[in-house]
């Protein structure tokens, strides 16, 4: 993708959320002729953010239209400060195609298919190195025997250090030639000379990454990966991800599963709807006569949506599913690190309410705020934005998560050990979940000791810290 505005770091892309909204000016504006102009885009890009954002109160009385649009869209921010404006915006974002945006947020980008974590190599040393969390099935570093655990110090034979690794990493080169270390037997990283070789293609991630049932000590353990909350590969009206959830669970229920762990670990969040869906499926003593979520506007977009339609518009329900598994369920541990984001913390904040979840592994990442795309619907302008529109509550009316939710048990990913497969019972997040449901008082052995984490694959994705909302807006707001 290109000309993301980036704004929080070298290394983190904010992509925002769900609903997708097509701007248009009233039917008494003109439509401009000839070439598009940094100016037109700007004042569509005011005219949107007058109506949307949720603090609209807060732009800037006299914002400067000469600007690029991307520097443009950021001077209109309520940027966030952890001393001066810690409730602040964090996650807006403004991307030069909106085509391009619409397909990211639906899992589709070009991709070796490999998900990373990026490390100092130790906390003396310049040196780089990359760490697979997981593969996409099907992909190119699939195919490439690349897998959970493999370590990357080099790429196209240059080592990583400090001062090239974006360049290395976040290349726009197709192929790239990883070299592998390894994690001895007293946990250190030795280099090898083994390579693996990949090529990108524009690939469609598949979020319902993996479903296991275990019976260990006679419970029935329920255990699913799930990495983007995305409806279906075409959009939020294709319904194929969450078919493939509602199949998860209906081989639950048909198995007796009564204990269920839940792997949010690096899901970085997606639309509400597939959320809603995924709730519906857990929730114990839930229907459609109960809040899942709530949502809040600006105080001028409040007043015309509660006009339009009523105050009970921004309550989201659960809904009715013949798959839930909540009137079983003994437990519910989530398994979470600072990628599991947005939507995946709507789903904790809203089952809280109904029964107790048990998180393990680090601290989410924090982002109780959604937002739209808009894009403009004569498709004049090309740009795609995602500004915050909205802040979102459970039926308690609580949303005390905007620094992340802290873990139960705290289980850290070391870059220093070897990590086993997903759904390796002898995996450190799952064994430690296990030992809890079972009583087993035991959980497998993992490396302590500091990390240093420089960033991650996730943090880039389309949908990171995003909730993506598809509601009807007021036509007078288009």
């Amino acid at each position: 993708m290109r000309n993301f505005f980036v704004w929080r770091s070298a290394l983190l892309f904010m992509a925002s959320s769900l609903l997708v909204v097509t701007s248009c000016k009233k039917s008494t504006d003109v439509t401009p002729t000839g070439p598009v102009t940094d100016k037109e885009v700007n004042g569509w890009i005011l005219d949107n953010m007058k109506t949307y954002y949720y603090w609209n109160d807060k732009l800037p009385v006299n914002p400067d239209v000469s600007l690029t649009p991307d520097v443009f869209f950021k001077s209109l921010l309520n940027t966030y400060d952890v001393a001066t404006n810690p409730t602040g915006d964090r996650f807006s974002w403004i991307q030069e195609s909106a085509d391009e945006l619409k397909a990211s947020l639906n899992g589709e980008t070009k991709t070796d298919g490999i998900e990373y974590k990026l490390y100092l190599r130790t906390a003396s040393s310049n040196d780089v190195i990359g760490k697979i969390l997981y593969v996409q099935k099907g992909s190119p570093a699939a195919k490439a025997g690349l897998k959970r655990g493999d370590i990357f110090y080099q790429i196209n034979g240059q080592t990583l250090n400090t001062g090239n690794y974006i360049d290395l990493v976040y290349s726009t080169s197709d192929t790239k030639t990883y070299t592998l270390a390894s994690v001895d037997a007293t946990n250190a990283i030795v280099n090898t000379t083994t390579t693996r070789q990949t090529t990108a293609v524009v690939f469609q991630a598949n979020p319902v990454f993996l479903d296991s049932v275990y019976t260990i000590k006679g419970k029935t353990i329920g255990y699913f990966v799930y990495n983007q909350f995305a409806t279906g590969p075409t959009g939020a009206d294709d319904h194929t991800y969450d078919n493939q959830v509602d199949a998860v669970f209906a081989r639950f229920k048909t198995k007796g599963v009564t204990d269920l762990v839940l792997d949010l670990r690096y899901n970085p969040g997606g639309y509400v709807t597939a959320a809603q869906n995924l709730g519906s499926l857990i929730g114990k003593g839930v229907d459609p006569s109960k809040i899942f979520y709530k949502k809040e506007y600006s105080k001028t977009l409040t007043a015309s949506l509660t006009a339009s339609y009523g105050a009970d518009w921004f309550n989201g329900y659960f809904l009715q599913k013949s798959s839930n598994i909540g009137a079983n369920l003994r437990t519910l541990t989530i398994l979470t690190t600072g990628g599991t984001a947005s939507a995946s913390e709507l789903v904790i904040n809203g089952l809280r309410p109904f029964m107790d979840v048990t998180t393990i592994g680090s601290t989410t990442y924090g982002k109780n705020v959604g937002s739209i795309t808009i894009s403009d619907e004569k498709g004049r302008i090309k740009w795609g934005m995602q500004p915050i529109v909205t802040k979102t509550f459970n039926s308690l009316n609580q949303s005390d998560y905007s620094t992340g939710f802290k873990p139960s048990v705290e289980v850290k990913e070391y870059s220093n050990e070897v990590w086993k497969q997903l759904g390796d019972v002898n995996e450190s997040m799952l064994s430690t979940a296990i030992a809890r449901i079972t009583g087993a008082g035991r959980v497998a052995a993992h490396a302590d000791g500091p990390t240093f984490e420089l960033g991650s694959s996730i943090d880039r994705r389309a949908g990171r810290s995003n909730m993506f909302f598809r509601d009807k807006l007021p036509a007078e707001q288009h």
